[in-house]
């Protein structure tokens, strides 16, 4: 039988984190053996007392990094720790992620029907309200989101890191996220460096809710200014993504940056140059951060 392990990626959350568990342990699923990996990142609300009923599962596994490495550094860990583990496949997804009954299933059904041709399968995200989730639209080329859902698969070339389905076979080969990223665009990039290699697919009859605070992807515009710093690693890590897409990337990035610029110009509150600052310098560090992509070296 197939195992799958569901890498959780958690950081002070501990309430959406049990809700993730228990829709997790509610998969409908005969075909795979699933295994829960919780992947906290040294969080200090008290998670794993918090969780401590179902530590004790024979099925989840909690698992402290020692300290926080972001969602990117946790997520590398979680995909190397399934990998040592002689797992089968991984299936990504952070702490606020609540997969419905089907969820897995239906992204095991695809498997069987691609075998070992795709690279990825990631499940349609809606927001807590059911709407569509925002933040979480794949997109079927690198610049193009999927505009429409009622098709029974649809090809794709990035995905975010919320139900992201990858088989190990796959980890071996384009190896790691990169953990220095740190936050932000660790989905993109390491989706990306799949689907240049193996065609990567949407199911949309695998469903996720997605319980994010709202439902809009980050903003530097309107962001709060004393998370503004954050941003540094969202504008490095996007120039590492779109320089290795030659001349169009290259493109599309000016085009992007430009855009936030005069956002910022035109819609935010306060901070309008500290805040095309952040854009300015998070650019420059893009095109000297040059992470090294680490592998697991499989027996």
């Amino acid at each position: 039988m197939k195992k799958v392990a569901a890498v959780v990626v958690t950081y002070n959350r501990k309430g959406l984190l049990k809700e993730n568990i228990e829709s997790l342990l509610h998969q409908k699923v005969q075909s795979a053996k699933l295994d829960i990996l919780i992947i906290d990142n040294a969080s200090t609300d008290g998670t794993k007392d918090y969780i401590q009923e179902f530590i004790t599962d024979e099925k989840i596994f909690y698992i402290n990094t020692g300290a926080n490495l972001g969602g990117a550094g946790g997520f590398q860990y979680g995909i190397r720790y399934a990998a040592e583990h002689k797992y089968d496949f991984v299936w990504v997804m952070d702490d606020d992620c609540m997969p419905t009954e089907s969820a897995l299933s239906e992204l095991l059904k695809y498997d069987e029907k691609f075998g070992d041709n795709y690279g990825f399968l990631a499940s349609k995200i809606l927001w807590k309200d059911k709407s569509l989730c925002k933040m979480n639209v794949q997109r079927e080329t690198l610049t193009k989101y999927v505009k429409s859902f009622d098709r029974e698969i649809i090809p794709v070339a990035m995905s975010s890191f919320v139900s992201c389905f990858i088989p190990m076979r796959v980890v071996y080969e384009v190896g790691l996220p990169i953990k220095e990223f740190f936050i932000w665009t660790d989905d993109w990039e390491y989706t990306r460096r799949i689907s240049l290699k193996y065609k990567s697919y949407l199911v949309p009859s695998s469903v996720c809710i997605h319980k994010s605070n709202s439902n809009f992807g980050a903003n530097i515009a309107t962001e709060g200014s004393d998370r503004l710093d954050r941003y540094n690693y969202l504008y490095r890590n996007d120039v590492y993504l779109y320089r290795r897409e030659g001349v169009k990337g290259f493109c599309y990035e000016v085009v992007r940056l430009t855009s936030h610029i005069g956002r910022i110009i035109l819609k935010a509150p306060d901070n309008k140059m500290k805040r095309i600052g952040y854009v300015v310098k998070g650019t420059k560090n893009g095109f000297k951060f040059k992470p090294e992509i680490e592998y697991v070296e499989k027996d």
